[in-house]
């Protein structure tokens, strides 16, 4: 795991990649409680039953916003961020769904860290967060996450 402890050691970091996380597994009661949390209960998301039989997946899928809710969780396994006052998700820019994820299937965050900027104290960086499927050859997704980050 990457420790980075102010702007110039993620300066040094930038253009590279900086590594991945663990493989984290979505299950049915995940995907569950998003679609609780959401109110988005569509069938092809917690209706095991009708997806095996009328899905094209033949069986659950986890939302793709389940997925990209998974990113700060992911990157705090890649990263270790430290001498914060505050640290925001600031936003997703370029984002492209490759493939859906089936429940019980493995995900990984890989990240390359693609630019950092000091906005008047406020380091802002963007990373391209690629979640890869354990087993699959395209991802789910890929896109440029943007953080900032309040050093002290």
């Amino acid at each position: 795991m990457l420790v980075i402890n102010n702007f110039e050691e993620f300066k040094s970091y930038e253009g590279k990649q900086l590594g991945a996380s663990k493989w984290h597994k979505i299950d049915q009661e995940q995907v569950n409680k998003f679609a609780d949390a959401t109110l988005d209960h569509q069938w092809i998301h917690v209706d095991r039953k009708k997806a095996e039989s009328e899905g094209p997946f033949n069986t659950t899928i986890a939302h793709g916003y389940l997925t990209l809710s998974l990113i700060p969780y992911l990157w705090k396994q890649i990263a270790d961020v430290r001498n914060l006052k505050m640290e925001i998700n600031y936003g997703i820019e370029r984002l492209k769904f490759g493939q859906a994820v089936l429940v019980d299937s493995e995900v990984q965050l890989k990240a390359k860290l693609n630019s950092v900027v000091n906005l008047r104290g406020i380091t802002k960086v963007v990373i391209e967060a690629t979640l890869t499927i354990k087993d699959q050859a395209k991802p789910a997704y890929v896109g440029d996450v943007v953080f900032l980050y309040h050093f002290i």
